[in-house]
């Protein structure tokens, strides 16, 4: 299970209608699936006959207690002089308190548990599903038996919307309540499936659940399909098998058409294009036109598991980010409002991701700590928010914040056995890594994240862009044939599917394979086609990402003038979009400029002496030893960084290192002598 977390530095304040909501299970993106919503409501048992008089109350009196033992009794109370008169012949007090018959007691449990039921049945229509939990579960305690509504109905409503409110513990108690008492085939499955949708990212915990739903369910094709669902979730996130996760969910909408159960079609449906989108099938688009088409649950449409969140993705494969942020504005109104909070975090994490591809890093990073605020309150798994959160950061927050954040998604998903979600959080981890200059560390972890996701079967570079990153650490690290192959096999892909915005970002990325090569001619063209593509999407970060990579070709080239342009063009994009970390990197590449000889050298890009040593430091390391090296104390160069104290002592002992030196007047030596 996930680690415990302590207060994390981002509040955001709780969106309106999620306090008490969670959970409806995470979309591809991770998780476990949407649990059908209990029934709209459940009627009160009928009241007593329009001339059947209530139950009698206790009389007005009572007999005065005994005295002490073996005394006389003790004196009556002095009399009220402020009792109401009862009516002419109405005795004044009643020597014992009545006795009920036990079709009146029946009655009055009956009376009680339907009032319940429908103050839970309202509670569940305004979207509270903390507080439909507890009145159904109170109707279920105070069910007769053999009422009109069974306890063991009311204690499953009461389980469903303990699942859509986030509250695991509770759910699972009343589900294993339910297993109990029932032999019926129906209510068990209900139960089981209570079980399964409760167990959050951990779906590795319960194993032993799915044979014994599956005997229960013996050939009923109704509650065959609810299970081939959320088999197919299990498929995928436990043994990380996309082609076993889609048989499973191919299945089930097999089986819940048969059975005339639109809910689960539809979310099997939903899950099936997901999976066919992943593997890079074509008929993934004619499965979630099935999917959207009427008749639609609302439950189900409005869900982060319906056909609707996953529009918004497909909109994405296509690089159409207006509609995909149309399409998840829309979704989260609704959301907010009458969904689950886990299905408003996927739709906050999907919709901060849309603003990063649009360049609107401050919007995002709100969203992501919207995201975070949301899942703490509600007691979800955390690998999603923080993965979230880490992208936020990293385009427009702090590369510091950002890297704890997606070691954090990572641990989460590791703990919880996460094959579904563990490649994202190791690509947010190797992106992190790579924006810092820590080479290495990027290559380790984006290269896991390719082979759990070639493992799993991707087959649509568009699905999850880990690949350009990839590529881009293998040239850094000096692996430029390896780089070669990922780049050759992403591209196969990519032009079969024709996604534009990944070529684009791998036609930069061909650039830095061919510039390794000394091929400078061909990388120069190869960047400026990757500009008109980003152009035309637009991705303005990557745009400032190709500019960045456009000066260094420049400097290969001994072409220190062009290097500034495209560098000062760098840091004018990201300053546009709020990219503060994006926006360090190249105002270093910009400063080492201003060292003797840098740029104007030859084709190492380096004629004097601070030049090959600026090749060897990270841009954080560059930033901080320049701005030493130039008189800074350390406290000034973190705030002129927006870094802390610690960071900049800790780049300055790696330059150190990394240069031989022993002390400041070492590093001015190096960097600014002629």
């Amino acid at each position: 299970m996930t680690e415990a977390t302590g207060p994390t530095p981002y509040s955001a304040p709780e969106p309106r209608g999620t306090t008490g909501r969670a959970s409806a299970p995470p979309g591809p993106a991770g998780g476990t699936p949407a649990p059908p919503g209990p029934g709209e409501g459940t009627p009160a048992p009928p009241g007593p006959g329009e001339g059947t008089p209530a139950p009698p109350g206790p009389g007005e009196g009572t007999p005065a207690p005994p005295g002490p033992a073996g005394g006389t009794p003790a004196a009556p109370p002095a009399a009220r002089t402020d009792r109401v008169p009862l009516p002419q012949g109405t005795a004044e007090t009643v020597s014992e308190p009545p006795e009920f018959t036990d079709g009146q007691s029946r009655w009055l449990l009956a009376s009680v548990s339907g009032a319940l039921a429908d103050a839970a049945s309202a509670a569940r229509r305004r979207g509270a599903p903390a507080v439909a939990a507890r009145l159904a579960q109170l109707a279920a305690d105070h069910a007769p038996s053999g009422g009109q509504v069974p306890g063991v109905e009311l204690g499953l409503a009461a389980a469903e919307d303990a699942v859509a409110a986030g509250d695991y513990p509770l759910a699972r108690r009343l589900a294993h309540q339910v297993l109990a008492r029932t032999e019926r085939p129906a209510d068990r499955v209900r139960a089981w499936i209570v079980v399964v949708d409760s167990s959050g990212q951990a779906m590795a915990e319960i194993a032993d659940v799915f044979p014994q739903a599956l005997r229960d369910a013996r050939d009923d094709p109704e509650l065959l399909a609810r299970l081939h669902y959320r088999l197919a979730w299990r498929a995928w996130m436990v043994s990380g098998s996309a082609p076993k996760a889609l048989d499973h969910a191919a299945r089930s909408a097999v089986l819940a058409r048969a059975a005339g159960d639109r809910r689960t079609e539809t979310l099997a449906l939903t899950q099936q294009a997901a999976l066919e989108f992943y593997l890079g099938r074509p008929e993934a688009e004619r499965t979630l036109a099935d999917a959207l088409a009427a008749p639609q649950d609302p439950h189900v449409l409005f869900d982060h598991n319906g056909p609707v969140f996953l529009k918004h993705r497909r909109h994405l494969l296509h690089d159409r980010t207006d509609e995909a942020r149309t399409e998840l504005r829309a979704l989260i109104y609704t959301v907010r409002y009458r969904g689950s909070a886990e299905s408003l975090c996927q739709c906050l994490s999907g919709l901060a991701q849309v603003e990063i591809l649009r360049g609107r890093c401050a919007r995002a990073l709100d969203l992501a700590q919207q995201c975070l605020e949301v899942t703490e309150r509600a007691g979800l798994s955390e690998g999603p928010a923080w993965y979230a959160v880490a992208l936020a950061e990293a385009a427009g927050g702090s590369a510091e914040r950002a890297l704890a954040a997606a070691e954090r998604a990572r641990r989460h998903s590791e703990d919880d056995d996460d094959q579904l979600f563990l490649p994202r959080a190791l690509h947010a981890e190797g992106h992190v890594r790579l924006l810092r200059g820590e080479t290495a560390e990027a290559v380790r972890a984006l290269r896991r994240a390719r082979r759990l996701e070639l493992a799993q079967g991707q087959g649509d570079p568009a699905v999850r862009r880990w690949h350009g990153d990839l590529v881009e650490a293998l040239v850094a690290a000096g692996r430029t044939e390896e780089a070669a192959v990922v780049l050759a096999e992403t591209r196969t892909q990519a032009v079969r599917l024709g996604r534009r915005g990944v070529l684009a970002v791998l036609d930069r990325c061909g650039a830095l394979v061919s510039a390794s090569r000394g091929e400078l001619d061909v990388a120069f063209v190869q960047l400026g086609r990757a500009l008109a593509g980003l152009a035309a999407v637009p991705y303005p970060l990557e745009e400032g990402r190709t500019r960045l990579a456009l000066g260094r070709v420049h400097l290969l080239a001994g072409d220190g003038a062009a290097a500034r342009a495209a560098f000062t063009e760098a840091v004018r994009v990201f300053t546009r979009c709020g990219a503060g970390p994006w926006r360090e990197v190249a105002l270093a590449e910009a400063d080492a400029l201003a060292l003797p000889g840098r740029g104007s050298g030859g084709p190492d890009g380096a004629g004097g002496p601070g030049g090959p040593a600026l090749d060897r430091l990270t841009p954080v390391e560059r930033r901080v030893a320049l701005l030493v090296a130039r008189g800074a104390t350390n406290r000034e160069t973190a705030e002129a960084l927006s870094v802390s104290v610690k960071t900049v002592e800790a780049a300055l002992t790696r330059t150190y290192r990394k240069l031989g030196l022993r002390s400041r007047v070492a590093l001015t030596r190096t960097f600014l002598t002629p």
